[in-house]
């Protein structure tokens, strides 16, 4: 019965949604209230999937995606690499510079590089008039997208090729050097083919997430002419009269385009084994890199100046800047023309309050739910012998293939037809990040049932005490620190997250991140960039939560040892 019940609820969080785009691709009417019908069955919608906007914006995604991917390999892969197997100077820096990045959303970042790098009013422009040279620097092309994109998803690639070569077992290196292979041989022919997962998988990670990007291609895109997917979707739903029919198709090529990316890197994976990991122990060991030491450095003091400094400095500036036109940089501060007179305005709006209420009201709800949803699920796939229980996790990891504009796009026409008075309501939002976000949960909580042995949970049962009494007594103690962990990552991702809650806000409802984005779209900069700041500042906030009570604390290391040496 219990089962049953977890099916009816994804199935309303994550089937419905999906299925409606794809009613809404093959039928002449968009499901709203008390309208659901099969009728007017057409393949009309997909003429425009093949017309001349739909193909330009398809190679624009593929371009941005094949770029992106590059550039962020580029400076996580040599991050990882410089900070996880080199002598490189101040590698404890280095790994800070890898990944600081990840707690500045990227759409703060688009729009701070929109700020440094505008053709005719960017700062570095402005600067570099100041100094007797000319304009250098354009953001606003095919070029400045890739390049913004590359940057913040770099972290990705920097994780993940970190671990690997963390974890990698020296042996075939110390073998290749035996038989008389070079340091830089034996890096080309065993250590980098060795971490092909690693860095393949980052790949298409990062080519999947900057293809379904929407802000960063509606603030750097939009501005240059260059339309992608999300946004070609994006304008077709804010067209008067809206063509929903018309996006669900472009929506579904999307999907088809992620789901054949991730089919193609399983393939490649498959035919080949990277087993490194034995039961030995094992230390890899340092590459000298000589002479190069030095420039390794630069190169990521130069990514640290480009991702995090220069974009949270031009924010700082225009914020504290007494009017919105900067004709100087240097006179600036010589003629009093900066002040906190934006930063009082801001903290003082009324609009900012509730934005900032709703964002943390939504955030910390949507974890709760969503972590306590993705145990309950994870714990009958893992834990139980209930029939069909694997497709309850199948479910869970689909919103992984659906790109957010396009769960965001399902979930507003789900929740118009629906008989349940949410819409305009903060609980939208909840139940739509709970959707969007159920992969990352269930894989968080799984990851954690499958490290604890069943025969504690068992042993209680066999001794009179009811399952439920077992779970709350033994499992969950257990799970504190993992479970805590996979919240926090939870209510980092709702406080970032911008495109799933872009159809469904409504005046009550903003959240910061649309705060943001809106008064972007409007002009309004200061307070862009105002709340900018103060977004990343609560972002910050959350991940020094997430490192002092999060599972890598010594506390909650040594509660979790006192509890599995004494369960009771």
């Amino acid at each position: 019965m219990f089962p049953a019940v977890l099916y009816a609820v994804l199935a309303i969080l994550i089937l419905l949604p999906i299925a409606l785009v794809v009613l809404s691709a093959f039928t002449s009417t968009t499901p709203r209230p008390g309208n659901l019908s099969l009728s007017g069955l057409t393949l009309e919608n997909f003429s425009t999937v093949f017309g001349a906007g739909p193909r330009r914006a398809a190679l624009n995604s593929l371009v941005v995606g094949a770029g992106a991917s590059l550039v962020a390999l580029f400076f996580g892969g040599f991050l990882a690499f410089c900070t996880a197997r080199s002598n490189v100077y101040w590698r404890g820096f280095l790994y800070l510079a890898g990944i600081v990045p990840m707690f500045l959303p990227s759409y703060v970042g688009a729009l701070a590089w929109g700020l440094l790098g505008g053709p005719n009013a960017g700062l570095l422009n402005v600067l570099a008039n100041d100094l007797g040279g000319s304009s250098f620097v354009n953001i606003y092309n095919m070029g400045g997208l890739i390049f913004v994109l590359g940057i913040y998803y770099a972290p990705y690639a920097f994780l993940l090729i970190h671990s690997s070569f963390s974890l990698m077992n020296p042996d075939l290196e110390e073998a290749a050097n035996v038989h008389g292979a070079r340091p830089l041989q034996t890096l080309r022919r065993v250590t980098l083919p060795l971490a092909t997962p690693a860095i393949l998988g980052s790949a298409i990670l990062i080519f999947v997430l900057t293809i379904e990007n929407f802000p960063v291609s509606q603030i750097i895109g939009g501005a240059a002419g260059i339309d992608t997917l999300p946004t070609y979707i994006y304008r077709l739903m804010n067209s008067s009269p809206s063509r929903g029919n018309e996006a669900a198709a472009v929506a579904i090529t999307l999907v088809l385009v992620v789901l054949v990316v991730t089919a193609l890197q399983r393939r490649v994976l498959a035919k080949r084994t990277y087993t490194t990991v034995s039961g030995k122990g094992m230390k890899p060991g340092r590459f000298d890199l000589g002479a190069f030491r030095l420039p390794a450095l630069l190169i990521g003091c130069g990514y640290f100046l480009l991702a995090t400094v220069l974009p949270l400095l031009a924010l700082l500036f225009v914020a504290l800047h007494k009017t919105p036109y900067i004709s100087t940089v240097t006179g600036a501060f010589g003629e009093g023309r900066l002040s906190f007179d934006a930063f009082g305005d801001a903290l003082g709006s009324d609009l900012i309050h509730r934005a900032t209420v709703n964002s943390v009201v939504v955030a910390v709800s949507a974890a709760v739910v969503g972590t306590l949803l993705a145990f309950t699920v994870s714990y009958v796939v893992n834990r139980s012998k209930t029939p069909g229980r694997a497709g309850l996790g199948y479910i869970s990891m689909l919103p992984l293939a659906v790109p957010a504009i396009v769960m965001g796009l399902g979930l507003l026409w789900a929740w118009l037809m629906l008989p349940f008075p949410v819409y305009g309501t903060l609980l939208l939002m909840v139940i739509a990040f709970v959707a969007a976000q159920m992969p990352q949960g269930y894989q968080g909580a799984s990851s954690s049932i499958l490290q604890v042995d069943r025969d504690l949970e068992d042993s209680a049962v066999m001794h009179g005490a009811s399952r439920l009494r077992a779970i709350a007594r033994i499992t969950l103690p257990l799970l504190r620190v993992p479970l805590t962990s996979t919240f926090l990552l939870l209510l980092m991702l709702s406080m970032r997250e911008l495109t799933v809650p872009l159809f469904l806000f409504t005046t009550d409802t903003r959240l910061l991140s649309i705060v943001i984005f809106d008064d972007f779209d409007n002009g309004i900069m200061q307070r862009s960039a105002v709340t900018s700041l103060l977004y990343c500042a609560v972002i910050l906030v959350l991940a020094f939560v997430a490192q002092r009570f999060g599972a890598d604390s010594p506390r909650a290391r040594k509660q979790a040892r006192s509890h599995r040496r004494d369960p009771r």
